[in-house]
């Protein structure tokens, strides 16, 4: 479906998506604010540029591509969920709960930046603990600081840098998209089976954000949803701001098992087998040291939607590469696109690949399941946001004020760890 050569609004987005899901698009919600307009109202305008410099324009419609993607979750919920509401600002709520601001090429977490080589950009997150201490390793040289990171890096090869640290589990990026990416793919497992008549359960075994999401809008849809965890390694938003994590959370029932013993790896098959949509954001390799073969499940239940969320899609190599927001957004092209206009490779927003991902991730998996499931849906972090960076673009200007990041309220709190394991099995007839 081709966009008209106008600024991309909300609905042009949405009717796009509702073509690429192979969903009617009759009664779908009008609303045709310009890009422009809902990026600086987003939050994630403010969040983009320089500390010392003004919030910057953005050519991606990006806000207008989580509002359109906003509208067609609420197309396929027509009685659950209001299209009216600024599923845009999503893009930004996450920076106001942690107080994040714009750092250029730094993101606003602080954790990935944009680092010189010999020959171009390459974009270095390094969230984790472990990811420091392979440092030595990738550059054969004892490095503590970003400052000693970055003169390393000048002296050296980008593709050598980029391959040699994906083999070790860094999340690392540049710019390599070219052409238009299908943000989901969709692989037929079974037959679809007939309409189910009710609601969805969800079994979310994804953490931190863009899965998390996900089966947050689909609770909000009237979606029972059950998150499932590791006793010993937990969701690692756990850890962090508690309203953010109860945002994602909250509507949710917890379940902790032992992955590590077999009364813990039965317990998780038997949950997987009821689920109706199961979300996931690991590399498939993690899944199948637990037993668990995505593809099997789905031909084994005709009716179950599988939504895999990666940094760069269950292809290989690509399965194996590691991205989190931030570079996956880079990897798309956002840092060239503002270098190109703005004439310096910044970061756009923060993390922007999570909530854009999320948001796609709810409609594909309303949509599957609603028509029958049988499938599994790939999607990648880096296909979603290079997908919107091509549908279409978003004017410079900025006719209007420039919105601080806000968040949503949540009022209820998630539930501890494992706080309903034992009724949530008992309920679904598991006996572990």
């Amino acid at each position: 479906m081709q966009l008209p050569l106008t600024e991309l609004t909300p609905t042009a987005y949405a009717r796009k998506l509702c073509d690429d899901l192979d969903v009617g698009v009759d009664n779908l919600c009008v609303d045709e604010r310009s890009a422009s307009d809902l990026w600086a109202d987003s939050g994630a305008m403010a969040l983009t540029g320089c500390a010392d410099g003004p919030a910057l324009g953005c050519p991606a419609p990006l806000a207008a591509c989580a509002q359109g993607a906003w509208q067609s979750v609420c197309h396929l919920s027509p009685d659950a969920l209001d299209p009216e509401i600024p599923a845009y600002r999503m893009l930004g709520e996450r920076a106001a709960l942690f107080g994040y601001e714009r750092q250029g090429a730094m993101s606003p977490g602080g954790s990935c930046r944009l680092l010189e080589c010999v020959d171009g950009w390459l974009a270095v997150n390094l969230p984790r603990e472990h990811d420091w201490r392979s440092l030595p390793a990738l550059l054969e040289h004892d490095v503590d600081t970003w400052e000693e990171l970055a003169t390393k890096l000048s002296d050296l090869p980008l593709q050598v840098m980029l391959d040699r640290a994906r083999l070790m589990g860094l999340a690392v990026a540049r710019d390599d998209v070219s052409g238009n990416v299908p943000w989901c793919r969709q692989t037929r497992c079974s037959p679809a089976a007939p309409p189910a008549g009710r609601s969805p359960l969800v079994v979310d075994l994804s953490s931190l954000w863009a899965g998390p999401l996900c089966a947050e809008l689909l609770a909000q849809s009237g979606a029972r949803v059950i998150k499932l965890e590791s006793q010993t390694r937990p969701d690692g938003a756990r850890h962090g701001n508690a309203r953010f994590f109860d945002l994602l959370n909250a509507r949710k029932q917890s379940v902790a098992l032992d992955f590590d013993s077999s009364s813990g790896r039965r317990c998780l098959q038997e949950l997987l087998k009821r689920a109706d949509i199961v979300i996931e954001a690991s590399r498939p390799r993690a899944l199948r040291q637990l037993g668990v073969e995505a593809e099997t499940l789905v031909r084994e239940d005709s009716g179950k939607v599988w939504v895999s969320i990666t940094g760069y899609g269950r292809e290989e190599p690509m399965a194996n590469w590691v991205a989190f927001g931030d570079d996956a957004g880079v990897a798309a092209g956002l840092s060239r696109a503002m270098n190109r206009v703005h004439g310096a490779p910044v970061f756009v927003g923060d993390a922007i690949a999570d909530p854009l991902t999320g948001l796609h991730a709810a409609a594909a998996a309303l949509a599957a399941w609603q028509k029958g499931g049988g499938v599994l849906l790939d999607i990648s972090l880096r296909s979603v946001v290079a997908h919107c960076l091509s549908s279409g673009y978003a004017s410079l200007d900025t006719p209007t004020a420039v919105r601080s990041p806000v968040a949503r309220e949540m009022n209820a709190r998630a539930p501890q760890l494992g706080a309903n394991t034992q009724y949530v099995l008992v309920s679904l007839g598991i006996r572990c």
